[in-house]
C-alpha cells in the first residue's frame, strides 16, 4: 500500500502529543482529549481564537476508517488473511491515523503562518458546537 505513514512506528500518543504542541505554538487554547469506547485517544478538541473571538475546533482521527482499507488491503494480499493479525493491524491504524492527523495540522499551520490560508478557512469543516462539527451539520442535513 503507497499510503504515507502506512508503516509509522511511532507510538500514537508521541504523536498526539506533537500535535498537542504545534496547537499551543499556534495559539490554540485548551486543548482536550476524547475517547473512544477502545480507551484510546480519538480526537482532540481545541479552541483557536479567530478574528478577536474563539472558535472551539475538534479534530478527530479515523482510526476505524483507517483499520477497515488496511485489513482490505491485507485481505488482498494474504490468501488466507489470520484473524490474530487484525489486533497488529488495528494497532497500526491507531498510529497511521495519528500520524496523518499530524502531517495534515502541520501542512496548515504552515499555510496559515505564510498568509496563504486563514485559521477559520481551514478548521472550517471541524468547528464544534459540543455536539457535532460544521462538517457533521452540513453532511446530516443533505
Amino acid at each position: 500500500m503507497n499510503i504515507k505513514n502506512y508503516t509509522s512506528g511511532i507510538p500514537s500518543e508521541t504523536t498526539i502529543s506533537r500535535i498537542e504542541f504545534k496547537l499551543a505554538a499556534m495559539g490554540a487554547s485548551g486543548v482536550m482529549k476524547l475517547y473512544g469506547p477502545d480507551k484510546k485517544v480519538s480526537a482532540l478538541v481545541f479552541k483557536l481564537p479567530v478574528d478577536g473571538g474563539e472558535h472551539a475546533i475538534k479534530v478527530p482521527a479515523n482510526v476505524e476508517v483507517c483499520f477497515a482499507a488496511m485489513w482490505k488491503n491485507h485481505c488482498q494480499t494474504h490468501s488466507r488473511p489470520r484473524e490474530e493479525t487484525k489486533s497488529t493491524i488495528r494497532e497500526q491504524a491507531h498510529r497511521t491515523a495519528w500520524k496523518l492527523v499530524q502531517d495534515w495540522i502541520e501542512v496548515q499551520c504552515s499555510m496559515i503562518l505564510m498568509r496563504q490560508a486563514e485559521p477559520l478557512e481551514v478548521f472550517l469543516p471541524y468547528v464544534w458546537n459540543g455536539r457535532q462539527t460544521y462538517f457533521e451539520a452540513l453532511k446530516s442535513s443533505g
